[in-house]
């Protein structure tokens, strides 16, 4: 159930200017104040069965106040913060979410069906690396064809610059990036251009740097589970449930954000009555509108949607056999992978490549190392299908894009692109795909002494049996390892990038107005191959298409395939031109009728 405004922990304006609320739950503070402007105020403790101690007052202080709590007389930020102006280790400041003078109020979102998701950092993302620079090129992204921005994760972390997954206070934006009101009207400038705004969030784990909750409590924690990240959250306990669905609601309710992506929902184990994340998507569809909830889980487990009511799934399957198809790579977890027409069409057939097969590395979430369930029961929107996102660049010992001219060929990435483009799958677009982008995202962080020579040690370790870390590995603590990863928006217009831009637009274009590729849905579908040529097939009521990539190096025919149906006599799209019947190496093309 939502918490009520008199039970929000932290600091909280009351209505109508008579003051500021502060509340603090602790197991382990005997004595609690807070300090303002160098003086401690106390706090009261009121016993409560269900709560242990809650200590709270009321103040006369308004928004921009900034305060920090005192434990037992050692200064202690606030977990529940809403803005951390100087970083996590300092004072927060009081929040007025009331203030911010809305104009989307006519606005209801979009539904998952609708969604071309384009994935963003907002620290690189523009030379500025903030909101407002970012809010600037919203246009570009409308223009584009894009429906739905999603912000890589923004709660406040340890440092300057890094990718956002080491969040320690989930209510407060991290503040390099901006003010709470400037992120506002970042989300507000988007509705009004009909963009729907997705959050990143990450509810699996805290930083290792500046998570405090454990000063307050022992209890948000527990060993019965292990994290990758550090201690394992208990989903059990009262509060840091509470914590998380009160944090989901925040960023749809104060922020107006449409949806969130959930972060690795694989090591989010709860033996609760409810699952957390069956309580976080009814709590987010109670809110109405499209609100929108999508997992990165790689278990491939329909459950997510059927069972626990979440909207979508990112799959990895799809981008892992397209990069084995255009790389070669076999490495890492791309061993599980074969690549090539064939392992394309089973993708794109059932869904997802693994249905329950045997996963050929020891992975402890996966029970008997089985991975997947078939995925008959799930509609084509649910699948997000994406050929390059963050973790799969970011995952490099140069964070190198597979556009670079080494590895993939600008006419193979373009006929890769038309395959997520045209599918009626919900795609995702990496910042700066669209243009085949030259610039890298490698891992970068921004810790401080030890910490810092760690992380620089542990991504090494972490990634080491991929050849792709093999020789150089940039440093992720290095300031120019961050700046390498800022575009640059000038390449856009030049040879390979521009015709890769207009490809993208083309393409949205298609998807949204050509009568059979705007639907979405799988019964339509089939897919197969010839060889290296990977054919897709719609027949529905109002035409037929069928999309041809040749996945191989030679050149193909198409009047001379042999597919098992009669190709329609219509070019509605090539990928690199429309002059000519044959498929050169890494080019699709789209016929039709009707």
């Amino acid at each position: 159930m939502p918490v009520s405004p008199g039970e929000r922990l932290g600091a909280q304006v009351l209505p109508g200017g008579t003051g500021t609320r502060f509340r603090v739950w602790s197991t382990e503070a005997r004595t609690v104040a807070v300090r303002i402007g160098g003086q401690d105020y106390p706090l009261e403790c009121s016993e409560d069965p269900e709560h242990d101690c809650i200590h709270q007052t009321v103040l006369p202080f308004g928004p921009g106040t900034r305060y920090q709590f005192v434990l037992d007389g050692v200064p202690t930020p606030d977990p529940y913060a809403r803005f951390l102006p100087d970083g996590v280790h300092g004072e927060a400041e009081v929040i007025d979410f009331s203030a911010h003078g809305w104009t989307d109020i006519n606005w209801a979102g979009i539904p998952l069906g609708e969604c071309v998701f384009y994935e963003l950092h907002i620290g690189t993302f523009t030379p500025q690396g903030t909101y407002r620079a970012a809010q600037e090129k919203l246009p570009e992204l409308k223009a584009l064809g894009i429906t739905a921005v999603e912000l890589m994760p923004l709660a406040a972390y340890a440092g300057e610059y890094g990718w956002g997954y080491d969040g320690v206070a989930l209510y407060a934006p991290h503040a390099p990036y901006g003010r709470p009101e400037d992120l506002k009207a970042f989300v507000n400038a988007a509705h009004e251009l009909g963009l729907a705004v997705f959050l990143d969030v990450v509810y699996n784990h805290f930083g290792p740097d500046g998570n405090y909750l454990k000063s307050y409590s022992p209890r948000y924690f527990t060993d019965k589970f292990q994290s990758a990240w550090g201690d394992g959250l208990d989903y059990g306990e009262r509060h840091m449930r509470r914590l998380i669905t009160e944090n989901a609601r925040m960023w749809l309710r104060e922020y107006h954000f449409d949806g969130l992506r959930l972060d690795a929902t694989q090591s989010m184990p709860d033996d609760s009555e409810i699952h957390i994340l069956q309580e976080l998507a009814s709590e987010v569809h109670e809110l109405g509108g499209n609100h929108l909830m999508l997992a990165e889980d790689y278990r491939n487990l329909p459950m997510l949607v059927t069972d626990y009511h979440l909207d979508g799934i990112w799959v990895d399957d799809f981008h892992h056999e397209v990069r084995v198809t255009l790389t070669g790579d076999q490495d890492g977890y791309y061993m599980a992978f074969a690549g090539g027409a064939a392992a394309l069409a089973n993708v794109i057939n059932r869904g997802w490549t693994y249905e329950g097969q045997t996963w050929p590395m020891e992975d402890h979430a996966l029970p008997g190392n089985l991975r997947g369930q078939r995925a008959d029961a799930l509609e084509s929107p649910s699948f997000v299908y994406f050929i390059q996102n963050h973790d799969q660049i970011g995952n490099r010992a140069q964070g190198d894009r597979m556009t670079d001219v080494q590895r993939v060929s600008s006419a193979a990435f373009r006929g890769a692109s038309t395959l997520l483009l045209a599918l009626p799958t919900t795609p995702l677009i990496f910042q700066g795909q669209e243009w085949a982008a030259s610039t890298p995202f490698p891992f970068f962080s921004n810790h401080h002494g030890e910490l810092g020579a760690m992380v620089s040690e542990g991504r090494k370790k972490e990634f080491g049996h991929f050849e792709g870390f093999t020789g150089e590995v940039l440093d992720p603590q290095a300031r120019a390892t961050f700046e390498r990863a800022k575009l640059d928006w000038a390449e856009r217009q030049q040879g390979e990038h521009a015709q890769t831009l207009k490809l993208y637009q083309d393409l949205l274009s298609l998807r949204r107005t050509d009568p059979v590729l705007s639907g979405r849905t799988r019964q339509v579908l089939a897919a197969g191959h010839l060889e290296d040529v990977l054919w897709v097939r719609w027949k529905t009521e109002t035409g037929e298409r069928a999309l041809l990539w040749n996945t191989g190096k030679a050149e193909a025919d198409l009047a001379h395939l042999g597919l098992p149906f009669e190709l329609p006599s219509r070019l509605v799209f090539h990928s690199e031109s429309s002059r000519t019947p044959t498929l050169g190496a890494g080019e699709a093309a789209l016929l039709g009728d009707g």
